[in-house]
């Protein structure tokens, strides 16, 4: 069994750590208190195992089996099936990584299943035994707990891709060839955060919607809230940042049209040259072509300034086309 903690809390604090699953409904019924399972990558038949154990939902478990789920907040009878993509920012590869967690609530338990590496969930649960007077609230408060983690955890991933984006913009004018490929993967990482982010106002609305059926205690209310603020910023955030690399590509794709242009003007002007001086070097060996025939009958060939005026013709021609082409600005 992929089992990385399983304990009971008996009010807000650690009371045992049972070995297997049915030991730990055993001392949930003689005891009472809440259990608290962590799984990492369990195969199908330990999450059927841990589903039979506690009365989960088989469209629930089948989610957390195959993941690859969108976040999402379900509820099933008493229990809440929640669904959260936590990131983190890559430094070495400055990229973002993105996991999933699955949460199962129920009146006297939780079931937290993990599926990439994540230190967040252990965190919650130390943060949270540091605090018995909110552990002691129950399920609720461990979902709370995990939802705030995940969000605070938005914060350095929001810092990363906004050092990457300032980073496009010095690229952009320095004429990096690599900039076009760099702003689709940056928005293709953006469009993937978004995904992971906005559902979650409309899962903390879900929740907000059950604080008076539910009875949840005022402090965890309060700290939801917290949660929502928080996200909101984020999202703020990430949506500036893609209006912000469309419009880095609109500008890139300006830029490199201009580079073009440049480019294409500055060979307009070298081929200009080159046909110019082929224009004024063909006039004399076009004269000099005719004249070199040597047939007997050509007029001027026995002519004694012959020579001289075929020179000169090249001279006076060449020199022309010269000041045409140099008026025109072609050379």
């Amino acid at each position: 069994m992929t089992i990385i903690d399983n304990a009971v809390y008996v009010d807000g604090k650690r009371h045992t750590e049972p070995e297997t699953l049915e030991q730990t409904s055993e001392v949930l019924a003689s005891c009472g208190g809440m259990a608290w399972i962590g799984l990492y990558r369990p195969t199908r038949e330990e999450m059927f195992a841990v589903a039979a154990e506690f009365g989960l939902h088989g469209l629930a478990v089948e989610d957390a089996i195959s993941a690859h789920q969108r976040p999402k907040l379900e509820r099933y009878d008493h229990n809440l099936f929640t669904v959260l993509r936590p990131a983190r920012y890559l430094d070495a590869t400055e990229t973002v990584e993105f996991g999933e967690l699955h949460i199962f609530t129920g009146k006297n338990f939780v079931v937290t299943v993990r599926h990439a590496e994540m230190a967040g969930v252990a965190k919650v649960r130390h943060r949270l035994e540091s605090r018995p007077d909110l552990l002691a609230h129950g399920p609720e408060a461990v979902l709370y707990a995990l939802l705030d983690q995940v969000v605070d955890d938005y914060a350095p991933v929001v810092a990363g891709l906004e050092n990457d984006i300032d980073e496009i913009e010095d690229q952009l004018f320095s004429g990096d060839s690599q900039v076009s490929r760099r702003i689709y993967d940056l928005a293709r990482e953006v469009i993937h955060f978004q995904r992971a982010i906005h559902p979650l106002p409309e899962m903390l609305e879900q929740l907000r919607r059950g604080f008076e059926k539910y009875g949840v205690e005022a402090e965890l209310q309060h700290n939801l809230r917290d949660v929502g603020d928080h996200v909101q910023r984020v999202i703020s955030r990430a949506d500036s940042f893609r209006d912000i690399l469309q419009n880095a590509l609109t500008l890139d794709g300006t830029l490199t049209a201009n580079r073009q242009n440049e480019v294409s003007a500055e060979q307009n002007e070298q081929v200009k040259k080159i046909s110019s001086w082929a224009a004024i070097l063909f006039a004399p060996s076009f004269v000099a072509g005719v004249y070199g025939m040597n047939f007997e009958e050509m007029p001027e060939l026995h002519w004694a300034f012959g020579y001289p005026m075929a020179l000169g013709l090249m001279v006076v021609i060449a020199g022309g086309m010269y000041a045409i082409f140099k008026k025109k600005g072609w050379l």
